[in-house]
């Protein structure tokens, strides 16, 4: 069943993973998979590297995770230093392995580009050429709450969006956002704005001081004085800054889902056991045994 159809029945619920280094044996990420599998996730996607770096574990954590059978994957896809050809190979590859869910970015430059380098510039062209040739894939793009670090406003944010909807994507799936009130803001506008696929919400759980601020400041985004609070509070303590961090992402989430969302996805840091416990506290999914 297609994600967006998942979404009309009930609160689509998911993970995502990273691949590890090609030096890194790829057993502790199965592992990983093996306890996310027991909340029976309605799918789980598997990023790469800038510049498509890591491409290769990329498609090995998703070829594992479609024929486990017990979860979609979803493929994060970018633009970099990628041509029409080498794409098109690439994605028909994906679907000769059974996976049919793409998350369509233009991606991060690596250190000391400027551009793509590819023959797609943006995520919408990227999108668009996915639509016309490879309908068989259900197409996520990005949304950011609270605008892309690099657009010169929300409304130049909220009109890429729009035509990235237009262009063919079927559900938005969002950068990390700690503030509810910001997304809530976020949504109206859009909507406004004829942006009306559905939304999937990426929750970063706060589990370590330095990558938390870290992840927030290079996506441009918020600490809400909430967090900054537990920060400053906590963040000499790595025991502590843990405890309360947790307890943060789980009344974060509780907002989420009280603000009406489509799906909530949880980026798991591949730190099964930490997830494990919000998942079990928030009380979303049983283990399935």
């Amino acid at each position: 069943m297609k994600v967006t159809e998942i979404m009309k029945q009930k609160l689509c619920f998911s993970f995502e993973v990273f691949p590890p280094k090609s030096e890194n044996p790829i057993e502790p990420l199965l592992n990983t998979l093996d306890h996310l599998y027991k909340f029976d996730p309605d799918f789980i996607s598997c990023t790469y590297g800038a510049g498509g770096t890591n491409a290769g574990r990329n498609v090995e954590i998703c070829k594992a995770i479609q024929d486990s059978g017990k979860s979609t994957a979803v493929t994060h896809f970018t633009c970099i230093g990628n041509s029409k050809e080498k794409i098109a190979q690439e994605l028909q590859a994906y679907l000769d392995r059974g996976i049919d869910h793409i998350l369509a970015l233009r991606g991060d430059f690596p250190k000391g580009w400027k551009e793509t380098r590819g023959d797609f510039n943006y995520a919408n062209e990227l999108t668009e050429f996915i639509k016309e040739n490879f309908p068989k894939f259900c197409i996520a793009v990005a949304g950011n709450p609270e605008k892309h670090f690099q657009a010169d406003s929300f409304d130049t944010d909220t009109t890429h969006l729009r035509i990235k909807q237009d262009s063919g994507a079927d559900f938005i799936m969002t950068q990390l956002c700690h503030d509810v009130n910001q997304y809530q803001w976020w949504v109206e506008k859009i909507r406004k704005a004829g942006v009306s696929i559905p939304i999937d919400v990426g929750v970063m759980p706060v589990l370590v001081k330095d990558p938390t601020i870290r992840m927030a400041v290079s996506n441009g985004s918020a600490i809400p004085r909430d967090l900054a609070e537990i920060i400053g509070r906590y963040g000499d303590n790595p025991e502590d800054f843990k405890k309360a961090g947790m307890e943060y992402t789980i009344k974060q989430i509780h907002k989420f889902i009280n603000a009406g969302i489509d799906g909530l996805h949880i980026y798991s840091l591949n730190k099964w056991k930490d997830i494990s416990d919000i998942v079990n506290e928030i009380g979303i999914r049983k283990i399935q045994e």
